[in-house]
């Protein structure tokens, strides 16, 4: 963006991420890599989410730097979020704004997610792209609470 354009929120929605795009097979084994940054990581749910084709990454230099797991919800329009994560050395380049926008703008419904309250970087991106906290439950992580957000 230059300086005069607007930042991105959930009225003024960011263009496609270049650097966003489907997880491919040659991907899975710097995606499960990535997975060890997550606070409660599901490698089942990792494995089904490569298998049928539904991983995002996040790419530079042509090599996955981060991820989003979306889980559709077969009985409701929606998706789920189970996982995001990126690298520590590619945080704050927007590239988890990238990979959340590219499910936004593909949903059929409302999008969900859940964070750890103090998360405190994730929780603010979130709300900037117009998430609200619509639950908590309590001892969701190892080490407790976990923040459920809605959008749409």
């Amino acid at each position: 963006m230059t300086g005069g354009e607007d930042r991105p929120t959930a009225e003024n929605p960011p263009a496609s991420d270049p650097r966003v795009r489907a997880a491919r097979p040659a991907d899975a084994a710097r995606i499960r890599e990535l997975q060890d940054h997550l606070r409660q990581p599901n490698p089942d749910l990792l494995e089904y989410g490569l298998a049928v084709g539904s991983a995002l990454v996040s790419v530079a230099d042509g090599r996955a730097v981060g991820y989003l797991l979306p889980v559709d919800a077969p009985n409701r329009p929606g998706v789920h979020l189970a996982e995001l994560v990126v690298d520590p050395d590619y945080r704050r380049e927007g590239r988890a704004r990238g990979l959340l926008s590219a499910v936004i703008a593909d949903a059929g419904g409302a999008v969900t997610l859940q964070a750890h309250p103090d998360n405190d970087a994730a929780l603010s991106l979130y709300e900037e792209l117009g998430f609200a906290v619509v639950d908590r439950r309590a001892d969701a992580y190892a080490d407790g609470d976990a923040l459920v957000l809605r959008r749409g």
